[in-house]
């Protein structure tokens, strides 16, 4: 009964290496380089910067065709600095989760 055990432990160990290794295969597959982590500094800087150019644009028009107290480009650009930022922090949340996960997977 024990010769039986033995081979099945032996076929575990074996796939769990074999799908270890394949990770980390998969890891150095996709290793970020300098040119994406400069790829990532454009989106973020992108991500904030388009809608408060979008906002500001907007609050102008509003401005020029509504004439009210309060001014509705400084409203709308502080909006969209705002939305912008959000959109930022979730790209570089979305980053970080990914990192630490590979980094997880090669310590496995």
């Amino acid at each position: 009964m024990m010769e039986k055990e033995q081979p099945n432990r032996k076929k575990s160990f074996s796939t769990k290496v074999g799908e270890k290794e394949e990770r980390r295969l998969q890891a150095q597959r996709h290793k970020k380089s300098v040119w994406s982590g400069l790829g990532l500094f454009g989106m973020v800087g992108w991500s904030v910067a388009v809608p408060a150019l979008l906002g500001t644009a907007l609050g102008v028009w509003l401005d020029k065709r509504y004439k009210v107290s309060f001014s509705w480009t400084l409203s709308l650009l502080i909006t969209g600095l705002i939305i912008g930022c959000l959109i930022a922090w979730s790209w570089v949340q979305k980053e970080n989760k990914e990192i630490h996960k590979n980094k997880e997977d090669e310590n496995e």
